[in-house]
C-alpha cells in the first residue's frame, strides 16, 4: 500500500514537470526588434474646457492681462491640482492614523450544521445553529507608538500642504516667465520688422543710385544681402513668437494652440534699485520658501517614524471583549449566551532583531533627510544670491541698452542721409543699420531680462504669491 502511494506521488510530480505552462507569446512583442502594440488604444484623459471668460478675451485685438493669466492658471493647471489633491489625501491619512486611539468593533454572524454519531452510528445528533457575535479590541496603552504615528502623519500633511504652496509659486513663476518671454518675443519681432523696412529702404536707395550711375552693382548686392538677412531674422522671430505663445498657453493648463495674446513690452520701465540687502533676502527665503519648509517637515516625519519603531519593544495593554448568542433552529426557543472580557499585557521579547534593524534604518534615514534639508538650504541661498546679482545686472543693462539704442538710431539716420546725399558709402549705411538692429535686440532683451529677474528673485525668496482676491485650489 505504501509502495503504491509512493508511485502515485512520483507519477504526479512527473506530470507536473511536463504539463504545458502559460503562454506568453501573445502578451509581449513578437521579437526584440518589434515594439508591442496594445490591442486597444488606452483611454486618454480629456483636458478641461477653457474658461469661457478667458476664451472671450482671446479674440483679434483683445489682450489678456498678467493678473488674469495667473488667476486662470491657478485654478486650471493640473500641477497645482495634483498637489492640492495630494494634500487632501495626506489629510485623510492623518485622520486614519488617529483611528488607533479608538476601539475596533466587529460583528460576525455564523450559520452552521453539526452532525455527530455515537456507538458506531447507533446514536446520531443533528443540529442547526445561527450564532451572531461581537468582538471589541481596544489598545489602551502603547507608551508612545500611536502618538509617534500621528506625529509622522501630521508632518507628512504639513509637507503636502507646503508642497502645494511650492507648486503654486512654481506655477506663478512659470506663467510670469512665459508672459515676459512672450512680450520680449513680440518686441523682437517688431524690431526685426523695423530692420526689414530699413533694409528695404537701403536696397531701394542703392538701386536708384545705380540707375543714376552713381553706385555700382556691388552696392546693390550688398544691400540685397542685408535685406535677405533681415528677412531671415524676421522669420526666425515670427517662429519664436509662436513657440513662446504656445508655452504660455500650456502653463495655463490649456492647449498650446490657444491663440493667447498679451500687451506689448513697455517701452520704458520704472527700474528701481533693490531696497534690501542680499542678507535680508536670504533670511526671508529661509523663513518663507515652501519647498525648504517642506524638506524640514519631511525630515521631522522620518524622525517620528523612528520614534514609532522604537516603541515596538515596549509593553502594550490591550482590552478584548467578546459576546455571542447561539440560536438552535431545531428548537426556536432555546439559545445559549457566551460573554468574555480580558485585559492583556503584551511584552515583546525577541523577533530576530527585526525591530533593532528597523530602528537603525529609520534613524539613518532621519539623518539623511536632515542632510537633504541642509543641502536644499544651501541651494536656496545660492538661488537667492544668483537672482540678486541677476537683478543688479539687469538694472544696469536697461539703462545702457537705452543709451545704445539712442546712439545707434542717430548713427543710422546720419548714415542714411549721407548715403542718399552721395557722400557716404553703402558699407557705412549697412554697418549702421546692422548696429541699430543689434541695439534694438539688446534693448528688448534688457527690458525683458529685468522683468524676468524680478520674478525669479520673488520666487527664490518665497514672496511670489497669487493675485490678491483670487480664489485658488
Amino acid at each position: 500500500m505504501i509502495r503504491a502511494a509512493l508511485l502515485l506521488v512520483l507519477a504526479a510530480v512527473g506530470c507536473a514537470t511536463v504539463l504545458p505552462g502559460p503562454r506568453v507569446d501573445a502578451s509581449v512583442a513578437p521579437s526584440p526588434a518589434q515594439r508591442w502594440i496594445p490591442p486597444q488604444p488606452l483611454p486618454a484623459s480629456r483636458p478641461p474646457e477653457p474658461d469661457p471668460a478667458l476664451v472671450a478675451q482671446i479674440k483679434p485685438g483683445m489682450q489678456v492681462t498678467l493678473q488674469q493669466l495667473l488667476a486662470y492658471a491657478l485654478s486650471n493647471n493640473p500641477q497645482t491640482r495634483s498637489a492640492w489633491l495630494n494634500a487632501r489625501a495626506a489629510a485623510a491619512g492623518a485622520a486614519s492614523r488617529r483611528s488607533a486611539y479608538y476601539p475596533s468593533v466587529e460583528l460576525d454572524v455564523q450559520a452552521g450544521y453539526t452532525h455527530q454519531s455515537f456507538a458506531k452510528g447507533a446514536l446520531t445528533f443533528d443540529q442547526w445553529a445561527l450564532t451572531p457575535s461581537a468582538q471589541l479590541t481596544w489598545l489602551l496603552l502603547d507608551l508612545g507608538g500611536r502618538s509617534a504615528d500621528v506625529e509622522e502623519a501630521d508632518r507628512l500633511l504639513q509637507a503636502a500642504n507646503l508642497n502645494h504652496g511650492a507648486a503654486i509659486q512654481d506655477l506663478l513663476l512659470l506663467v510670469e516667465q512665459g508672459y515676459f518671454q512672450y512680450q520680449g518675443a513680440k518686441a523682437l519681432l517688431t524690431a526685426a520688422q523695423a530692420s526689414v523696412k530699413e533694409a528695404q529702404t537701403a536696397y531701394q536707395a542703392a538701386e536708384e543710385r545705380r540707375r543714376a550711375g552713381v553706385a555700382t552693382i556691388a552696392d546693390v548686392l550688398q544691400a540685397k544681402t542685408q535685406l535677405s538677412q533681415a528677412v531671415l531674422a524676421q522669420q526666425q522671430a515670427e517662429g519664436n513668437v509662436a513657440t513662446v505663445r504656445g508655452a504660455l498657453a500650456t502653463s495655463l493648463g490649456v492647449s498650446a494652440t490657444l491663440p493667447v495674446d498679451v500687451a506689448d513690452l513697455p517701452e520704458r520701465l520704472d527700474v528701481q534699485p533693490l531696497g534690501e540687502t542680499v542678507d535680508k533676502l536670504i533670511e526671508r527665503a529661509e523663513s518663507q520658501r515652501p519647498d525648504l519648509a517642506r524638506a524640514r517637515a519631511q525630515a521631522l516625519a522620518v524622525a517620528s517614524r523612528a520614534d514609532s519603531i522604537s516603541s515596538r519593544g515596549l509593553p502594550k495593554l490591550v482590552l478584548g471583549a467578546n459576546a455571542s448568542r447561539s440560536y438552535y433552529l431545531d428548537e426556536p426557543w432555546v439559545h445559549g449566551d457566551n460573554y468574555s472580557a480580558a485585559v492583556t499585557l503584551q511584552i515583546p521579547i525577541f523577533n530576530g532583531f527585526k525591530d533593532t534593524s528597523d530602528l537603525l534604518q529609520a534613524r539613518e534615514l532621519a539623518k539623511a533627510a536632515r542632510a537633504d534639508a541642509e543641502t536644499l538650504e544651501q541651494q536656496v541661498i545660492l538661488q537667492v544670491w544668483t537672482s540678486y546679482q541677476a537683478v543688479k545686472t539687469a538694472e544696469k543693462r536697461v539703462g545702457s541698452a537705452q543709451d545704445l539704442l539712442a546712439a545707434a538710431q542717430q548713427s543710422s539716420e546720419v548714415a542714411q542721409g549721407r548715403y542718399k546725399a552721395g557722400v557716404g558709402s553703402i558699407l557705412d549705411l549697412l554697418t549702421a543699420q546692422s548696429a541699430l538692429a543689434n541695439a534694438r535686440a539688446q534693448d528688448v532683451q534688457a527690458r525683458a531680462n529685468w522683468l524676468l529677474a524680478i520674478a525669479s528673485l520673488a520666487h527664490d525668496t518665497g514672496t511670489l504669491g497669487p493675485p490678491a482676491g483670487e480664489a485658488r485650489p
